[in-house]
């Protein structure tokens, strides 16, 4: 009998030390994860992540605090079906393991939100949509979770419409209105789906401090010529930071701006000096591109 206590009690320590661990489960114990368990929690999306194979690029707190979320408080104060969209933005509808993922920039992987995320693997590790992944590989029994460090949004307006809805951007809108009068590519460069396109955009101080200091003076410059201002401002694709390398790139007007990486982004165009200009912001995803905000207008 005493054998037999034993074998039951040895069954039973056995079960407890393989107690499910799903994603969910992981998301509920870890304190570098408050803000996201609210969000879950708030979401309605506890049992879904216990379910099925997912892959999950999982913010912690200091990437909710870095993308404008002071707490839990702030991220439950959304709509629920808001933060659901946010957080299924985050999933993957199988288990991608980071030696699954290729070299590569900017690979389109569906999401359960099916907008898809952009992954990048070079040298300096793994990305989506500009988020670096800190911590990869935490294992569920139900997938994977990769940390990374800020939130992702899911695009819901085009490059134009970016620049429409936020104030700071009025300058630019009337540069760019007045440049398509000289060349129509502008507001196709912004707002067709066809082509993604990368935008260094400059805010209206920046506008300001290169002697345009309200739309008066920017219709006073010839529409050709402002085109290819705006048009040296614009990239060919999706390039998030985790893509761009010192060095030169080709922008849409056919002449090179220099990036530096090397404390921060800095983009310096020829007519710029010395003087660069400083991505402020990255990364903001559009349907069909990704806008950086830049404290200096470019020059050719």
């Amino acid at each position: 009998m005493g054998l037999l206590v034993g074998m039951v009690s040895a069954c039973k320590d056995d079960e407890e030390e393989v107690a499910p661990m799903t994603i969910t489960d992981v998301v509920l114990t870890n304190n570098d994860f408050t803000i996201l368990r609210a969000a879950v929690q708030h979401a309605g999306l506890a049992d879904a992540l216990r379910t099925g194979t997912l892959t999950v690029f999982a913010p912690n707190d200091a990437a909710f605090n870095a993308s404008g979320f002071a707490d839990a408080a702030a991220i439950t104060a959304l709509p629920a079906a808001t933060v659901r969209g946010i957080l299924e933005y985050h999933v993957l509808g199988s288990t991608v393991r980071s030696a699954d993922i290729q070299t590569a920039d900017n690979q389109s992987v569906p999401t359960l939100a099916t907008t898809p995320v952009y992954v990048t693997k070079n040298a300096a590790g793994v990305s989506v949509n500009g988020a670096t992944v800190t911590a990869a590989d935490i294992s569920a029994d139900n997938g994977v979770i990769h940390v990374i460090n800020r939130v992702l949004l899911p695009p819901s307006q085009n490059l134009l419409e970016v620049v429409q809805g936020n104030s700071n951007f009025t300058l630019l809108l009337a540069a760019a209105t007045r440049a398509a009068q000289g060349n129509p590519v502008v507001l196709q460069a912004l707002t067709s789906d066809a082509s993604a396109f990368t935008v260094f955009a400059p805010t209206n101080q920046a506008f300001i401090a290169a002697g345009f200091p309200d739309e008066a003076a920017l219709n006073a410059v010839p529409a050709e010529t402002l085109a290819n201002i705006i048009l040296y401002h614009v990239v060919p694709g999706r390039v998030f930071s985790t893509n761009l390398a010192a060095g030169n790139v080709t922008t849409a007007a056919t002449l090179p701006v220099a990036i530096n990486v090397s404390n921060g982004v800095t983009v310096t165009g020829t007519g710029n000096g010395t003087q660069g200009a400083t991505v402020t912001t990255a990364n903001v995803l559009a349907s069909n591109g990704v806008v950086h905000i830049i404290d200096r207008v470019l020059l050719p």
